[in-house]
Order: structure tokens, then C-alpha cells, then sequence
């Protein structure tokens, strides 16, 4: 048995011809930080995406998820990193990714709706609170540095508030003609309303590479190369929410969790790639709302658990490892006798790595972020 100790270790919506965005300003600060926030919606099994191969425990609970497993990156004498994720490795290996596990919000049932909005707003109970942390972060940033936008077909509850956020999401229909731009551009020139509406439209499209652009076959490459490029021009945004979806793996665990990893690793690998230079300035984080069990169920899936893991990653990271306080995955370590005991606060973890990532006082960024939560003492990773 592994016993309890710390293991620190070696980021108009579409064009639909029949509306428009939010207005976005744009204003150049090529210096300023960047930071994505990937939710992963359906709980991510973080058993699965970074494995503890050397608890000892974990072949009782898990030997059937072992083949799939056979080829894990080793990140150190008890954590691996699953195959799919191959250029996370390379980060990893690169000190510009670290693992947070055994991590989870204060949400303990095991509803995606609450667990969700719980990770969301920061609220200690569901749909308390009316606003998101990622809005409530914006207003801590100088305004030239505080630019927002959902990668989203709507605004996530993360960054709704009082603070003005942009959305945008890729149109899956043929895009409209160079000469059916330059019309409703003439057409709305001299329209006191509507011509600064259009024109932020139009800075979008522009930002996001649609301007002319052919459609790309790899939707989650595309998505990290569309992130970098708003996140990297000068005029571009500063913080950013991408939304997946999919992680709920109730049954046939290893082929379905296989391909979103794969995915992931491709959004990731083109958003760093994207954003060249810009890499040093960005700091990503993917969480999910809870965990899975700790044991596998009858259909070679997981059912909704607690404990799951986080990952940071940027060029600017002290990273290479992963930062655990270990609970290990005896039976009498379990939560509840079935998931993976949390052992440290997401959002502690958030506010910790956003203030360091900043430059803001950590006290007062966990306040402002996370409200409801009194006392809460950030976590430097």
C-alpha cells in the first residue's frame, strides 16, 4: 500500500447569415497573459488519463483497463500518462505540463447538471451563485488585458456575469461569399447602430482565420489552431473557455476514452504550436466536474465518481510532474468504499495557478474568485 504523502514530481458567434456577435473591443497588448480554461463535460476519468500504475492497488480495481494502458508514458514511480496523450508527454518531458490528482471541487453527489455548475461558478451548492470565476477573473486584470471569449456556441456559465464576454463556434455550413461580405459591409457603413456591430463580426471571422479559409478535416486541431490565433494577435482576446463534451464512459471505457484523449492532444498540441512565443505568456487548464469509480462496472466502463485530475499546461510552467496527495486506492482508501478520495481543492488549485500565473496577490485572488468558499487557502503548484 502507498502510504498517504505528497508526490511532487519527475483555453456574431458563428455566421449564420441571420445574426451576429457580441461585440468584441479589441485593443493591442502582444505582451499580456494568456489563459485557456478546457472543460471536459461528463465527468473524465483521471484513473484513466493519468494512472497510478504503481499503486498497487490499482491492477484489483483496473486490470482489465491494463492493455490499454501498455504503452503509458512513465512520469514517475507511481504516476503514468495515458498513450493518446503523446504530445502532452512531450510537454510533460519538456517541464511545461504538470498533473494535479486526487483533485475535485466541493460538489460530492453525482449529478453532471450541479457538478457542472458547481465547477463553474465556484458556488458551494448548485446554481447559487449567478455568476462564473472566469468572469469574476476578468475584473481583476488591467483592461487592456482582460478580453474574453467563449470557443462556444453560447456563453458557458464560467464566464457569465457582469464582466462583457464574446462567443464564437466554427459554422459547419458554407461560408458566405467574399462578395456577400463586402455588400452587407457597404450596407451597414453608414448605420450608427449596426456598422461597429458588423465590424467586430467581421475582426472575429478575421482572428479565427475563416476569411477565405478552406475547412479543416481534424475538428480538434482546428479548434486549438482557431484558439491560438485569437489568443496570439495583438488585438486578440487574453482569456478564453473551450467547451468538450464526451467524457461519460459508462461502458466501452478504453476505445471511446482512447479517441477523445487523442483529441485533446491534438487540440492541445495545435494550440501550442499556434501560439508560438506567445506559448511562454499562456497557462491552459482541463478539468472535468467529478471523477469515476475507482473500479471498473459490467460493461468495461466507469460510473460517476469523485476524485479526478487536472492538468496545467504552458511554456511558462515549473512543470514535468505531478503534484498529489496521495490517497491510494486500497479498499479501505476508497471514498464511500468506491471512488478515489479527493485530497485537494480545485478550487484552491485554480486560484493558486491563476495568481501565480498573473502576478496577483494569491489571498485576494482566491476571495474574488471563489467567494463562498471563506478561508479557502490557495494551492501553489
Amino acid at each position: 500500500m502507498i502510504d498517504r504523502r505528497s508526490l511532487v514530481r519527475g483555453g456574431l458567434s458563428t455566421l449564420a447569415l441571420a445574426g451576429f456577435c457580441p461585440r468584441i473591443a479589441f485593443a493591442a497588448a502582444p505582451t499580456a497573459r494568456r489563459f485557456v480554461f478546457i472543460i471536459q463535460r461528463g465527468a473524465a476519468d483521471g484513473l484513466h488519463i493519468v494512472p497510478p500504475l504503481g499503486d498497487p492497488g490499482f491492477e484489483a480495481l483496473r486490470g482489465g483497463f491494463l492493455p490499454s494502458l501498455a504503452n503509458a508514458t512513465k512520469l514517475d514511480d507511481v504516476f503514468s500518462l495515458h498513450p493518446a496523450l503523446a504530445r502532452t508527454a512531450q510537454l510533460f518531458g519538456a517541464r511545461q505540463a504538470l498533473a494535479v490528482h486526487a483533485v475535485a471541487s466541493s460538489y460530492r453527489d453525482r449529478s453532471h447538471f450541479d457538478g457542472q455548475n458547481i465547477l463553474e461558478t465556484g458556488g458551494l451548492l448548485p446554481y447559487a451563485e449567478r455568476s462564473g470565476w472566469m468572469n469574476r477573473l476578468i475584473a481583476l486584470l488591467p483592461p487592456d488585458d482582460n478580453r474574453a471569449l467563449a470557443y462556444a456556441p453560447d456563453v458557458p456559465m464560467a464566464l457569465r456575469g457582469g464582466q462583457p464576454v464574446s462567443s464564437y463556434a466554427p459554422s459547419h455550413l458554407t461560408g458566405p461569399s467574399t462578395d456577400l461580405m463586402s455588400r452587407v459591409s457597404q450596407l451597414y457603413a453608414a448605420d450608427p447602430q449596426l456598422h461597429e456591430l458588423w465590424e467586430s463580426f467581421v475582426a472575429t471571422r478575421r482572428l479565427a482565420g475563416e476569411d477565405g479559409a478552406a475547412a479543416r478535416p481534424n475538428e480538434a486541431a482546428e479548434t486549438g489552431r482557431v484558439a491560438a490565433a485569437m489568443l496570439s494577435a495583438p488585438e486578440g482576446v487574453r482569456l478564453m473557455m473551450i467547451e468538450t463534451g464526451g467524457w461519460d464512459t459508462h461502458s466501452g471505457q478504453t476505445g471511446r476514452l482512447g479517441a477523445q484523449l487523442r483529441n485533446l492532444d491534438q487540440m492541445i498540441g495545435a494550440l501550442a504550436d499556434g501560439l508560438g512565443p506567445v506559448w511562454r505568456e499562456t497557462l491552459v487548464l482541463v478539468a472535468t466536474e467529478f471523477g469515476r469509480t475507482a473500479a471498473i462496472n459490467g460493461t468495461q466502463g466507469t460510473d460517476h465518481g469523485t476524485g479526478s485530475v487536472a492538468l496545467l499546461l504552458g511554456g511558462g510552467l515549473n512543470g514535468g510532474h505531478v503534484r498529489a496527495d496521495w490517497p491510494g486506492l486500497a479498499p479501505g482508501s476508497l471514498l464511500d468504499g468506491r471512488d478515489l478520495r479527493p485530497t485537494v481543492s480545485l478550487e484552491a488549485m485554480t486560484s493558486g495557478a491563476v495568481a501565480r500565473h498573473f502576478g496577483l496577490e494569491p489571498g485576494a485572488t482566491a476571495r474574488a474568485l471563489y467567494p463562498a468558499h471563506v478561508g479557502l487557502a490557495p494551492v501553489s503548484v
